[in-house]
């Protein structure tokens, strides 16, 4: 099955899974500091923003996203040690310390943790109108809870996402409805999932044309395809992903794998 991109987990999940599919994207902080993320590369992350904190009036914001960056290595005790030693005046600070107590609660099997975490960091994004920590936050809330709650969040995070102005935030629409689409695969209903896919492609394709993001949309509906039956439609996807692939000169096994499958029958 093929991986997703879920560093929520830092976490490479396997793909098809409830996780998110998608790298997660930049946080919405300050535009010097959202640049300097690679979630390829946390190391190189973590070493970018401790220089951007070094050189800033208030590091602080910069330092929540070194804390990210340490978690994702699994420093845990690290990062919480630098979160909880973080002003947290700055109502933004303030969310994002929340948040990433909550991711590393969450990394570290502390379920009920990370949940209030998230409950917390919510409140206090949507308090403070600060849209893309609050689907965020709501997007990791919905990972830590169980149905129908997780669908309910789920939902919350959609229409916040959807109805906000903020480019960083509306972006999350396509992994939101990606996961609400996996939420109905996981269940066995590839009839409910199979909507969701092609809408979550569809808002892919208007608001975060990232070539890279595209083509796992488009194989997230392939995948379905597949699982409904409809055998024709998913092959002519993948085909014409492996094309496109062989075209780039790239490789990508889980496409391999789904055509497999497809040509065996």
């Amino acid at each position: 099955m093929r991986q997703g991109y879920c560093l929520r987990t830092a976490t490479i999940a396997v793909r098809p899974s409830a996780a998110s599919q998608f790298p997660p994207y930049p946080p919405a902080v300050q535009p010097e500091l959202r640049d300097l993320w690679d979630f390829n590369d946390p190391q190189e992350s973590e070493r970018r923003f401790r220089a951007a904190a070094s050189d800033a009036a208030q590091p602080e914001l910069a330092l929540t996203q070194v804390a990210r960056a340490v978690g994702l290595q699994r420093r845990f005790d690290e990062a919480a040690d630098l979160l909880a030693h973080l002003d947290r005046s700055d109502p933004e600070v303030d969310v994002r310390v929340a948040l990433e107590n909550g991711r590393i609660a969450r990394d570290t099997d502390r379920i009920e943790a990370a949940h209030q975490y998230f409950e917390t960091a919510a409140g206090k994004a949507e308090h403070a109108g600060l849209h893309e920590p609050l689907i965020d936050a709501l997007h990791m809330l919905a990972l830590v809870s169980d149905q129908p709650e997780r669908d309910e969040i789920h939902h919350r995070a959609l229409a916040a996402a959807r109805s906000a102005s903020d480019p960083a935030a509306r972006r999350w629409e396509a992994s939101l409805l990606n996961n609400i689409g996996m939420d109905h695969a996981d269940a066995g209903d590839f009839a409910a999932a199979l909507p969701q896919f092609e809408a979550a492609l569809a808002a892919r394709r208007a608001l975060d044309p990232d070539p890279e993001r595209l083509m796992v949309a488009r194989w997230m509906v392939a995948w379905a395809l597949r699982n409904l039956g409809r055998k024709d439609e998913a092959l002519d996807i993948q085909r014409q992903l492996k094309a496109e692939l062989t075209e780039r000169d790239q490789h990508d096994p889980y496409v391999d794998e789904e055509l497999a499958l497809l040509e065996a029958d």
